[in-house]
């Protein structure tokens, strides 16, 4: 059964790859903003008075900082621009290169008291973030404290839900926040699959646990028929799968709406593109854990042909 709903996470790019250029990508920002904040002093610092440079010993120097600064002291305002300076005419290797940019960031940060990532604007951040998929995010937010942060940031995950799922939603505000609501949405999406696998497969106890043993749940078959409490939608699926085998469904247009303890799912589905699509329905409540079918509709659409033809009939 060819499941083909409205996204395609699957399509989206992810691997080790794809975080390895984004987190090389953040660093090289996180470098640079570094070897600016380093550099800042040399423009803000006034050129010593005769007077007073006589009064400093040989081999010292003002520095205006906060170290102890003695003859052997090196300095530290020109060691990053030497270092780069060496980088730049070959005579360093990689290793010297990342040596003098975390150097550098560590100068700024000191300077700062904030880390470079809380430095950066945010919109650069949710922009970097915004080209990884869903499993590429959760293996960023692995890496480390400062990777966790920018990774659990709202803003991305309200934005990958919108690259994922739908627009439709975007003045929803999730009470857990977009990352929680992702994951919910997520859950719905794959036990919708998992029904429409079911079906393919008439296995009825599989349909048996996807469906919560309550009274109320209800399922209304595309004949029209409705069958009213668990037992009798169990049934109504028995007789289905006896009249059919296998119904190879093709789902399109999938629009998914999270509550807190319930969720609904839209979607048009094809047997074939001779009959026309069904619109249908499923509901979920979340009950121990776990989300439970409870409500089922299936529907032929009107063509416009059809509508011609039943107001003729009319």
């Amino acid at each position: 059964m060819e499941i083909q709903p409205s996204f395609a996470a699957d399509s989206l790019p992810s691997g080790p790859r794809l975080v390895a250029g984004v987190v090389t990508a953040l660093c090289l920002l996180l470098a640079l903003a570094g070897l600016l904040l380093a550099l800042a002093p040399l423009k803000s610092k006034k050129k010593p008075s005769s007077a007073s440079s006589n009064k400093q010993p040989a081999g010292s120097k003002a520095c205006g900082c906060a170290c102890t600064c003695g003859p052997s002291a090196p300095d530290s305002d020109s060691a990053p621009m030497a270092v780069g300076a060496t980088y730049v005419n070959g005579g360093a290797g990689a290793v010297e290169a990342a040596a003098a940019a975390a150097a550098a960031v560590a100068a700024a940060e000191r300077q700062s008291g904030a880390s470079m990532m809380e430095q950066l604007v945010p919109e650069i951040t949710t922009h970097a973030l915004s080209y990884l998929d869903y499993p590429s995010l959760c293996r960023l937010s692995m890496t480390n404290s400062l990777m966790r942060k920018a990774a659990n940031d709202d803003n991305a995950w309200k934005a990958l839900y919108h690259k994922d799922f739908t627009l439709e939603q975007d003045g929803v505000t999730p009470v857990n926040g977009w990352k929680a609501y992702y994951a919910a949405t997520r859950a719905i999406v794959n036990i919708n699959l998992e029904f429409f696998n079911i079906i393919r497969e008439s296995s009825l106890q599989s349909m048996s646990r996807l469906w919560l043993n309550a009274d109320y749940v209800k399922c209304v078959h595309a004949s029209g028929e409705l069958f009213s409490g668990y037992n009798a939608v169990i049934q109504g699926w028995q007789l289905a799968f006896n009249w059919e085998q296998g119904v190879d469904f093709q789902v399109r247009d999938v629009r998914v709406r999270v509550l807190r303890d319930m969720a609904w799912v839209t979607m048009k589905t094809f047997v074939d593109m001779d009959t026309g699509p069904f619109n249908m329905t499923n509901v979920f409540e979340f009950h121990n854990g776990r989300w439970y079918m409870v409500h089922h509709h299936s529907s032929m659409m009107v063509m416009d042909g059809d509508l011609d033809q039943q107001n003729i009939h009319g």
